[in-house]
């Protein structure tokens, strides 16, 4: 496959730590401390199926299509007010497609598993031109009065438009059962029936085990794809981690022995957008003209799970 289109939305709302302030114990410094970031997007009174059609919309007029031409609509979403349908058929509806669609919750990882799912389809000859949008709010699902969680994350949707194409190098993805870290529970609706204890609370995580894990799968993933591609760590023109925490990005930069020049980043002013982050940052380098035709990238991720996905590819636009 190759990517032929971006497209990004933020919500309107922008919350810097000065304003956490206001209602929690923390402070700007503690939060940059720790996090490196200093604000981030939140939806307000936006709804997250307008912020990914209009992404997607942004993406396909990237492509030089329309939404007629899109044959597969693949959405990386955790969680969204609608249980069914899926997002991506309120996506195709929204934008005017008339195709196949499906979700996909691979946690922070999703975009990656979605973009290996649509090279599948490509090589398939099964789809043409898919649509890979990635939509979160995971601000819906911590404790707002947990500061150690609450600080972290940030809304938005991203998208892309691939089509067939030699863009895809290689990928790689994986999961470890790891459910204690983190989890998002919610209770269903009751039945006359249950018997079962059953609990619902906000977002979960240990952040400790969460860090170790990400820094060490996340460096594992980028080690064995440089190795599958023939490359050095310097032939890659940026790594285009999951926005999770600037800790984590120093840390597998440090790892790697590049500087951080290879390590573009957006979570010091969106916060972690779950999987929405790679290619909300993934369009904002391409329309400020950061990639060029021939550019090697390479994307990692990792998320709940434990789930990691990684892939190398080739610009091509």
């Amino acid at each position: 496959m190759k990517i032929i289109g971006t497209g990004r939305v933020h919500p309107s709302q922008v919350v810097t730590n000065d304003m956490l302030e206001k209602f929690l114990d923390t402070n700007d410094e503690w939060i940059k401390t720790r996090t490196g970031i200093a604000e981030r997007r939140v939806i307000s009174s936006e709804r997250l199926e307008d912020l990914a059609a209009e992404a997607s919309l942004k993406a396909i007029e990237d492509a030089g299509l329309t939404p007629a031409d899109i044959d597969y609509i693949i959405c990386s979403n955790v969680v969204n007010e609608y249980i069914t349908p899926s997002l991506s058929c309120i996506i195709q509806g929204a934008i005017g497609a008339r195709c196949a669609c499906i979700d996909v919750n691979a946690a922070c990882s999703g975009f990656i598993y979605a973009l290996d799912m649509a090279d599948d389809r490509l090589k398939s000859g099964k789809a043409k031109n898919i649509l890979v949008v990635a939509a979160e709010e995971p601000t819906r699902m911590v404790d707002w009065s947990d500061r150690s969680l609450c600080v972290l994350f940030g809304d938005g949707a991203g998208a892309v438009v691939v089509t067939q194409g030699e863009g895809l190098l290689c990928s790689r993805l994986t999961t470890q059962s790891k459910v204690d870290c983190l989890h998002y529970v919610r209770t269903l609706e009751p039945t006359p029936y249950i018997t079962k204890v059953e609990n619902s609370a906000p977002m979960y995580m240990n952040g400790k085990e969460v860090f170790k894990t990400a820094v060490l799968s996340s460096s594992r993933d980028i080690k064995t794809l440089l190795s599958r591609a023939g490359l050095k760590p310097s032939d890659i023109k940026y790594y285009i981690l999951h926005q999770a925490n600037m800790r984590i990005i120093e840390a597998i930069a440090n790892w790697l022995k590049l500087d951080m020049s290879y390590f573009p980043h957006n979570v010091d002013y969106c916060g972690n957008t779950s999987s929405a982050s790679i290619p909300l940052l993934l369009d904002e380098l391409a329309r400020e003209g950061k990639l060029q035709k021939g550019d090697k990238i390479l994307m990692s991720a990792f998320g709940a799970g434990f789930t990691t996905g990684a892939c190398i590819i080739e610009w091509t636009k």
